[in-house]
């Protein structure tokens, strides 16, 4: 018999209100009761419940990537979140480390386009104090802050090529030196990267390294656009704007139908990020019920002041849209990327511009 255990065939214990753990530590067995084996397994389920939060739908291509998520949080493979800007790639990582055995350690996020290239390797690997000119203290940097949790960087795609061999050292041996330092640091992490840039192609044209490519995609995720999913729309406006109304101490406003039909059948170039900003818009200006806060076609401004005009009165949106992207590209000499670009004047990143020119069967005039 087992010091401070009671046999198992004891008469005071009640096999139906029993489960038998055994438990490997110091060889003691562990007696739980089944209410308590249920109390553990809700917890289990408010804990799986609370590591979604913020992220909102029923859609078929939202549970796939939350399935997704679910499959690979609990190993410590490296994760890539793929998708347009505004499609919630911090929550899914957030949600990757909640989910995982690292939920009780640091979640340290960085946004490499975010920060200036000077400082960049100093904001991800530290400094010595005096390493370089500013350098007045010491500088503790993300990775060493994310130590046996999760590094999330934003915006991996906006890396400067010559920090990414560096970023490519860490990963594979788990070991940096702050700038100024001569001492290695041994760290255990947990990478999650996301960017909305097409990263295959960054690398045909060399602006990406192809190992660190490698590296970061063991596991990719790509998140749907918010037009791929309009069923979750109604769902996310609502959720929305009882949140903004609270927080203005405001009553909940009326959403209108029409309203509704508006918001669900527009493209959302920007997402979810820009359906949240809209309705905050909205319900700033609502008395009882939401207005429409979506410019009607014919106001959009053109981006040129060339005397040629688009009606937006007459064809389908589709076709509007198509007039639009076939004149900027035409004002632009056919420029899609860059600050001049097509895309930038669109508002659109450069992926999606080129999405959309395949599936309007848009292509340079010979």
């Amino acid at each position: 018999m087992v010091t401070g255990a009671l046999p198992i065939s004891s008469p005071e214990r009640n096999q139906s209100h029993l489960q038998e753990l055994w438990n490997a530590r110091s060889g003691v067995v562990e007696v739980t009761s089944i209410h308590e084996v249920n109390r553990t397994r809700s917890d289990k389920r408010a804990n799986d419940e609370s590591a979604f939060q913020g992220i909102i739908g029923k859609s078929s291509g939202l549970k796939f990537v939350l399935t997704e998520v679910e499959r690979v949080a609990s190993t410590d493979s490296s994760v890539l979140v793929l998708g347009e800007t505004g499609t919630g790639k911090e929550l899914i990582a957030r949600a990757i480390h909640n989910l995982s055995t690292r939920r009780g350690s640091p979640f340290v996020k960085l946004n490499c386009a975010a920060i200036p290239f000077d400082l960049l390797e100093s904001e991800l690997f530290g400094h010595e104090k005096g390493a370089f000119t500013g350098a007045i203290a010491q500088k503790t940097g993300r990775f060493e802050m994310a130590d046996n949790g999760t590094l999330f960087l934003d915006e991996i795609g906006d890396l400067p090529l010559a920090l990414q061999p560096k970023l490519l050292r860490v990963l594979q041996e788990r070991e940096f030196e702050r700038l100024g330092s001569g001492r290695t640091h041994r760290i255990n992490i947990r990478l999650v990267a996301a960017t909305h840039r097409d990263l295959t192609e960054m690398v045909a044209r060399k602006e990406f390294r192809s190992d660190l490519y490698y590296r970061l995609n063991v596991f990719p995720i790509e998140l749907p656009p918010l037009r791929e999913r309009r069923e979750d729309i109604p769902e996310l406006i609502s959720h929305f704007v009882r949140d903004f109304a609270r927080r203005i101490h405001r009553p909940t406003p009326h959403i209108p139908a029409e309203t509704m039909a508006a918001f669900t059948s527009y493209s959302w170039p920007g997402n979810v990020r820009e359906l949240q900003n809209l309705i905050e818009r909205a319900v700033i200006r609502s008395d009882d019920v939401l207005p429409n806060p979506l410019p009607p076609l014919d106001q959009v401004p053109l981006l040129s002041t060339t005397p040629t005009r688009l009606n937006f009165r007459s064809g389908t949106f589709i076709d509007c849209m198509r007039s639009l992207i076939l004149r900027t590209l035409d004002d632009t000499g056919w420029m899609i990327g860059g600050p001049d670009g097509a895309a930038a004047r669109l508002g659109l990143p450069r992926t999606t511009l080129i999405s959309k020119m395949k599936k309007l069967a848009i292509s340079r005039p010979l």
